[in-house]
C-alpha cells in the first residue's frame, strides 16, 4: 500500500479530477441502470402482459423513485394514448436515458484519460529530472539500458495503476451495487439465490492472479537487461563486428528476449483465462435463473415475477459479470504497475552523492587562482591522488603529465565538482567549491574532453549547446578559433547540417573541433581541456592547437597532454605518477632536473 499511495501523490492534484468523474459515472450508472429496469415494462407494453387497469396509481410516487414516475406516466399514456401510444413512451424514454447514460459515460472516459495522462507527465518529470541530476558516478555502476527501461517503459505500466484503482474503487464496485439493486426491486427471492456466483467467481479469479505481481516483476526486470544488451550493441557494433562477435552478441540479446516472452506468455495465460472462466461461470448461473424464472412464471404462476420483468431481469445479471471482469483485469493492472511503480520509485529515491550545500553561495568571478590543498581521493580500496597540494594562478597555464593512471583526469574532475575528494580542499580564490553552487562554478569553466561527445542535431545546435539566443555571428566566431568554419562551410548544409548520432558523419578531427568550438563559444575565464587535440592529425592538430593558444592568452588553463611537445610553452608543468606530484616546474627546468618529464620527453623522441 505504501507504494500505491507514493504512485498516487503523482496524480495530485488528484480532486480536481476525481470529483467530476464521480458525479460523472454516478450518473452514468443511473440511468444505464434505469433503462435495464425500464426493459421490462417496455416488454410488457409491447406484449400486453400484465398492464391493469387504464387508470393513475392512486398517489404519486416519491421523486426519488424514477422506476414510480416512469409506471405513473406509462399508466396515463395507456389510459389516454392507448397501448400504441404507451410503446412510444417507452421508447423514447429509452433512448432518452441510454443517450445520457452514454454521454455521463464519455465525460467519465474522457476526466479518466486525462488523469492517466497528468500522472504519466508528473512520474516521467521527476524521474527524469532525478537521473539527470544524479553524480556521474552513479552512471558508472548502472546500467544505461536498464535506467532507459525504467524512464520509458516502467513509467508506461505505473500509470494504469492509479486510473485502475480508481475503477475499482469506485465505478465497477457501483455499477455492481446498483445492478444488484435493481435484480432486488425485480426479484428479492432470485436474486438471493443468483448472486451465488459473485463469491465463486471472485474466489476463482483471485487464485488466478495471485502470482501476477510477482511476475509483472520479473518482466520489467528483464525488459530492463534486454534494452541494456540493444544499447551496448548498437554503441559497439564496430567493435562488435571487428572480433567476430555477432553470433555471441545475437544469442546474448536472443536468450533474453526467450525468457522475457516466457513471462509475457505466462502472464498472459492468467490474464486470459480470468475472463472465458468468469463468462462461464456467469453463463451456468444464467440459465440457472432461466430454469428456476421460468419455473415461477409457467408452473407456479406467481404474481411476483411477469414475463417482461424477467427478461429485464436477466438482462441486468447479464451485465453484472462485465463490472466484474472488470475488477478482475483492474486488479491485473494494479499488480503489474505497482511493481513497475517499485522501480521507478527506486530511481527516484536515488540521491545524487554530489549536491550543493544548503547556504551554497553563487560566484560570478574568478579572480585569484585555483588551490589544492591536501587533496587525496579514491576509488573503493584504490587511491588515485594523494595529498595534492596545487595552485593555478589566474591568468596561467598549467599542464599535467605523467603515465597512464597517474590521476590527471581524476585531478582535473574535481574542480567542477564531477567528483568530490575524500580529504582535503579546494579553492576557487577564497569559496571552498563544495560552498559554491554546481552551475556558477561551471559557468566559469569551459570543458573539452578527450572523448569527443556531440549530439545528433545540427552543427549550430552542437556548437550552441545549453544556451538560449546565441546569434549565427557568435557561433561562426568560435568556430573561426577552433578551425572549423571551413570544413562547415563545405558540409552539405552548412552549420543547420545534422551530424547524426554522436557526430558519425564527422571525421574524429572535425568532431573535436565541433567540442572546442562549443567551449569557445562559453567565453569561460577558466578552460580544461584533456586531450583536447588527441583526436586530430597532425595538421588538424598543429591548427587546433595555435587556436587554444589563442584562446588561452589571459586565461587561467589546465591542460592534459600526452603529446608533451604541445605544452611546452605552459607556465607550470605539474608531472603525476601514482596519484602525487613527484616534479613541477616549466619545461627547460624539468629537463635539466633529469627526472620523470625527462624521461618521458625522450620516450616520445624515440618513437
Amino acid at each position: 500500500m505504501k507504494t500505491y499511495f507514493r504512485l498516487l501523490s503523482f496524480a495530485k492534484p488528484i480532486e480536481k479530477f476525481a470529483i467530476p468523474y464521480v458525479i460523472f459515472t454516478l450518473l452514468y450508472v443511473v440511468f444505464i441502470t434505469t433503462v435495464l429496469i425500464l426493459l421490462g415494462p417496455l416488454l410488457n407494453t409491447l406484449f400486453n402482459f400484465n398492464l391493469g387497469p387504464a387508470s393513475l396509481p392512486a398517489a404519486r410516487p416519491s421523486s426519488l423513485d424514477p422506476t414510480g414516475w416512469f409506471k405513473y406516466y406509462l399508466s396515463y399514456f395507456v389510459q389516454h394514448y392507448g397501448q400504441w401510444g404507451a410503446l412510444k413512451f417507452v421508447c423514447v424514454t429509452i433512448v432518452i436515458g441510454i443517450f445520457l447514460a452514454n454521454v455521463f459515460r464519455y465525460l467519465s472516459a474522457r476526466i479518466m484519460e486525462n488523469l492517466r495522462i497528468h500522472t504519466l507527465l508528473n512520474l516521467r518529470k521527476t524521474v527524469f529530472n532525478n537521473v539527470i541530476d544524479m553524480h556521474l558516478g552513479f552512471f558508472n555502476n548502472e546500467r544505461k539500458g536498464d535506467i532507459v527501461s525504467k524512464v520509458a517503459s516502467d513509467v508506461q505500466v505505473v500509470q494504469f495503476s492509479v486510473t485502475s484503482t480508481l475503477q475499482v474503487i469506485f465505478k465497477e464496485p457501483l455499477t455492481m451495487i446498483s445492478y444488484i439493486i435493481g435484480l432486488f426491486s425485480i426479484s428479492t427471492k432470485l436474486t438471493l439465490y443468483s448472486l451465488l456466483v459473485i463469491p465463486v467467481s471472485a474466489f476463482i479469479i483471485a487464485r488466478i492472479v495471485k502470482k501476477l505481481r510477482g511476475q509483472a516483476t520479473s518482466a520489467q526486470q528483464s525488459y530492463g537487461t534486454m534494452i541494456s544488451y540493444l544499447d551496448e550493441a548498437l554503441s559497439g557494433i564496430k567493435i562488435i563486428k571487428a572480433f567476430n562477435a555477432t553470433n555471441f552478441i545475437k544469442e546474448r540479446f536472443n536468450t533474453e528476449n526467450r525468457r522475457y516472452s516466457k513471462i509475457l506468455r505466462s502472464m498472459a495465460k492468467r490474464q486470459q483465462a480470468a475472463s472465458p472462466i468468469s463468462e462461464i461461470l456467469s453463463v451456468t448461473m444464467i440459465s440457472f435463473i432461466l430454469l428456476y424464472g421460468g419455473y415461477i412464471i409457467i408452473v407456479s404462476h406467481s404474481k411476483e415475477l411477469d414475463p417482461g420483468s424477467f427478461l429485464s431481469y436477466i438482462g441486468i445479471f447479464s451485465q453484472l459479470t462485465r463490472p466484474a471482469k472488470a475488477i478482475s483485469d483492474s486488479f491485473s493492472n494494479i499488480n503489474q504497475g505497482i511493481a513497475a511503480g517499485e522501480r521507478v520509485l527506486a530511481l527516484i529515491d536515488e540521491k545524487p552523492l554530489i549536491k550543493d550545500a544548503p547556504d551554497a553561495i553563487e560566484v560570478k568571478s574568478f579572480n585569484e587562482g585555483i588551490h589544492f590543498k591536501n587533496v587525496s581521493f579514491a576509488y573503493e580500496e584504490k587511491q588515485i591522488l594523494s595529498k595534492i597540494n596545487l595552485t593555478v594562478p589566474k591568468g596561467q597555464t598549467v599542464a599535467l603529465v605523467g603515465p597512464s593512471g597517474g590521476g590527471k583526469s581524476t585531478l582535473m574532475d574535481l574542480i567542477p565538482r564531477f567528483i568530490e575528494p575524500q580529504s582535503g580542499e579546494i579553492y576557487l580564490d577564497d569559496h571552498n567549491i563544495q560552498n559554491v553552487t554546481m552551475q556558477s562554478l561551471r559557468s566559469l569553466m569551459g570543458i573539452v574532453n578527450q572523448e569527443t561527445i556531440l549530439f545528433n542535431d545540427t552543427i549550430f545546435n552542437n556548437i550552441a549547446f545549453g544556451k538560449i539566443g546565441v546569434t549565427q555571428e557568435q557561433v561562426e566566431a568560435a568556430a573561426r578559433i577552433a578551425n572549423a568554419h571551413s570544413f562547415i562551410l563545405e558540409s552539405e548544409n552548412g552549420y543547420q547540417t545534422n551530424i547524426g548520432d554522436r557526430g558519425a558523419k564527422l571525421s574524429g578531427g572535425q568532431r573535436q573541433r565541433i567540442c572546442i568550438a562549443r567551449a569557445v563559444l562559453s567565453n569561460p575565464p577558466i578552460m580544461l581541456l584533456d586531450e583536447a587535440t588527441s583526436a586530430l592529425d597532425t595538421e588538424s592538430e598543429k591548427l587546433v592547437q595555435d587556436a587554444l593558444n589563442n584562446l588561452m592568452k589571459n586565461r587561467t588553463s589546465l591542460i592534459i597532454a600526452h603529446r608533451l611537445s604541445t605544452i611546452q610553452n605552459a607556465d607550470t608543468i605539474v608531472v603525476l605518477d601514482n596519484g602525487e606530484i613527484v616534479e613541477q616546474g616549466k619545461h627547460l627546468e624539468l629537463m635539466n632536473a633529469n627526472g620523470l618529464y625527462r624521461r618521458l620527453i625522450d620516450m616520445q623522441t624515440f618513437q
